[in-house]
């Protein structure tokens, strides 16, 4: 028993738990969803260059390779065409991922937000698994599911635990957010974010979140980020999402609350999960930033394969390889 575990599922202290299926129905039947393009080929990536004291590199949706001094770490990698339990139905990508799997470097370290399908994409970890057989981090409730599954890595932790690897600490942190996987496994895996911090500073991904007062405790406990990856999409229609995703405005407002030195913008333009359209996030974030007076220097959208400098350059300049 805990502020967020009742002794069968986890929740949200203070907030909504879960989205019941009569929600749901009133989203489907309600839907508005903008039209997104049917692919979209970006730009060939450069190729990677060295990471030097540490370097980060924008894959698609959740996913980022950090490449850091001691440590080689994933987050929520998704390379499969599909974020689906099914290679045939499901939300489909609209373009290519930034980095292709075969370029990957040894992948010591997988750290999992949470267990949605966009986020927990088997066909990925198995194909990791076999390659790199890295170390898998994930909330309570993520080992025996996995473990089921032939995934013997795995370390569990609750919120504001810590696992070291590599010369660094990582810590889950809490999110404003729900699990599930099937019909009847709602809540039973714990959702969060991670706080790495090492040789290359304190770095922030947030993994999928609402908006709350999680990011103004993390700085008290924790400090501020150097570094924050903070999510802008998949926040179509408000009375819905609210609760689980934050829409551009907040997001700004965590990046503050944060007091991050940079923050980069993840989760959109890849799969289409909710109703906006393809480019609202990014329009509506620098929109945000001009109209919070917030310098569109410190809050980047990265280009699908971009790789960063870490730690980022904290005099307002882009640090871009």
């Amino acid at each position: 028993m805990s502020d967020h575990f009742n002794g069968r599922r986890f929740f949200n202290p203070g907030g909504e738990t879960n989205k019941g299926l009569l929600r749901i129905l009133r989203w489907m039947l309600g839907r508005r969803r903008r039209r997104w393009p049917r692919w979209v080929d970006d730009p060939e990536p450069p190729p990677l260059p060295p990471p030097g004291g540490g370097a980060l590199t924008f894959i698609n949706h959740s996913s980022f390779l950090f490449r850091l001094p001691g440590l080689t770490a994933l987050t929520d990698p998704i390379w499969s065409e599909r974020a689906s339990p099914f290679a045939w139905a499901g939300p489909r990508r609209h373009r290519r991922p930034g980095l292709a799997f075969d370029r990957l470097p040894p992948v010591d370290l997988v750290l999992l937000s949470h267990n949605h399908y966009d986020h927990l994409d088997l066909p990925t970890l198995r194909r990791l698994r076999d390659a790199f057989d890295p170390v898998i981090l994930a909330g309570l409730g993520h080992g025996a599911y996995l473990g089921r599954r032939g995934f013997r890595r795995v370390v569990e932790l609750d919120w504001w635990q810590t696992y070291r690897q590599g010369g660094w600490e990582a810590t889950l942190t809490p999110a404003r957010h729900f699990s599930r996987r099937g019909l009847f496994d709602t809540d039973r895996m714990l959702w969060g974010g991670f706080a790495l911090r090492g040789p290359a500073g304190l770095l922030y991904f947030a993994g999928d979140t609402g908006y709350g007062g999680h990011f103004a405790e993390l700085r008290r406990r924790l400090g501020p980020p150097d570094l924050a990856l903070l999510p802008v999409g998949a926040y179509e229609p408000r009375w819905f999402m609210r609760p689980q995703h934050m829409d551009p405005p907040e997001a700004v407002q965590a990046h503050l609350d944060l007091q991050s030195g940079l923050s980069v913008a993840m989760h959109f333009g890849t799969f289409q999960l909710t109703d906006e359209g393809i480019d609202e996030p990014t329009r509506w974030l620098r929109q945000a930033l001009a109209e919070r007076g917030v310098d569109p220097s410190r809050f980047v959208v990265p280009a699908f394969g971009e790789t960063l400098t870490l730690p980022p350059a904290l005099d307002g300049r882009r640090g871009l390889v």
